[in-house]
């Protein structure tokens, strides 16, 4: 397995789909795909790290996964408590940092108990930052960052001008990372199901056809390598972002 990357993003961006249809294909109920697809997120997790990816990003609960089946929401919710619990440790000895994104008050007492205390617990850590995105949706997050900037306007603490794009970034839950430069799909869906959509204005996306629990480190290598090929304009021409490097080139040939 080629495990070297042409250029490594610095924050990747994973929409986890395919746990429900995974565990249906093979006579299973529902919960069954989800705490399956826990292990592809223990493998993805550990893979990102060492392979000096700076920002991970998972969409575990949506705000409109509130709607699902009560049972199949228990079930998540008691998985993102023994996540919470059981990866603690492995996750602090990989200096691993963990935040989470979205609506974290919306969340069951318990849970949110259970990843306060995860927070806590590796927010010296200093590698990999890993967010989780739960009771999540990019529509929401952008109308919440809004009524901040708004209430700050309303106080007198800033003017209509300071009202910009950057300001709005700052107050998104994701506030503290990057923009997005890989977003992936499993799942076989070539959607962004309101995920990351300031985050990821200027990302390359990649949809995989592979279901969650069945996604391994070749398929995250398979995305790498993609990406790795891609040369990344941000509204430039190539020949203006390739123009920078030709002149570093000639300076040291000329020295």
């Amino acid at each position: 397995m080629n495990t070297k990357v042409q250029q490594m993003p610095r924050h990747i961006a994973i929409i986890m789909d395919g746990n429900g249809r995974w565990a249906q294909e093979r006579k299973k109920v529902r919960w069954e795909g989800h705490s399956e697809g826990a292990r592809a997120v223990r493998r993805t997790v550990e893979s990102c790290a060492r392979l000096g990816v700076e920002y991970l990003t998972l969409y575990a609960f949506s705000v409109n996964n509130w709607q699902r089946p009560r049972l199949e929401v228990e079930a998540l919710m008691r998985l993102l408590r023994r996540f919470a619990k059981k990866e603690e440790s492995e996750l602090m000895r990989q200096n691993i940092r963990v935040r989470v994104v979205g609506d974290q008050e919306a969340l069951p007492k318990r849970t949110r108990a259970a990843l306060d205390r995860l927070l806590e617990n590796t927010a010296s850590c200093t590698g990999m930052t890993l967010n989780l995105a739960l009771s999540y949706g990019g529509r929401d997050d952008i109308a919440r960052a809004s009524q901040r900037l708004a209430h700050k306007l309303k106080a007198g603490l800033i003017e209509p001008e300071d009202f910009t794009a950057e300001a709005l970034q700052a107050e998104l839950s994701t506030g503290h990372c990057p923009d997005v430069d890989l977003l992936i799909r499993t799942g076989g869906e070539s959607r962004v199901s309101d995920f990351m959509l300031f985050e990821a204005a200027y990302a390359e996306l990649c949809f995989l056809a592979v279901k969650w629990p069945d996604f391994s480190e070749a398929h995250l290598l398979e995305a790498l390598h993609s990406y790795g090929v891609v040369e990344r304009r941000f509204g430039l021409t190539g020949a203006q972002i390739r123009r920078p490097a030709l002149l570093r080139q000639g300076e040291l040939e000329t020295a």
